[in-house]
C-alpha cells in the first residue's frame, strides 16, 4: 500500500466527456497534478459548500424562530415539488 493511502478508497465516477476533457487539459498544462487530485479537490469544495449552506440554514432558522413546524415543512415540500393546488402560506397549509 502506498503511504498516505490508508484512509482512501478507490471509487468510479461517471462524468460528461466535456468535463473529463477539461480536467485532462488542466492536468496536461500542469494546472492540476492529476485527474484524481482534481476530483478530490472538487469533492472537498462541494462538501464544504454543503456544510456552509447547512450552517447558513441553521442560522437563518434560529433567527426566524427555530425549526420549521410540520405545517411549514409540508408547505415547503409542496412548493419545492411544484405541486398544484398548494396553500399560499404555511399557515394556510396547517389550517387545511
Amino acid at each position: 500500500m502506498v503511504t498516505g493511502m490508508a484512509n482512501m478508497r478507490k471509487v468510479t465516477v461517471t462524468l460528461p466527456n466535456d468535463q473529463v476533457e477539461a480536467i485532462s487539459r488542466l492536468v496536461s498544462t500542469g494546472a492540476s497534478a492529476s485527474v484524481s487530485g482534481f476530483v478530490q479537490h472538487a469533492v472537498g469544495i462541494a462538501l464544504d459548500d454543503v456544510a456552509g449552506w447547512r450552517a447558513s440554514l441553521a442560522d437563518a432558522l434560529q433567527v426566524s424562530g427555530g425549526d420549521l413546524t410540520a405545517a411549514e415543512e409540508a408547505w415547503a415540500d409542496g412548493v419545492l415539488a411544484n405541486t398544484p393546488n398548494l396553500a399560499n402560506t404555511p399557515e394556510q397549509a396547517g389550517a387545511a
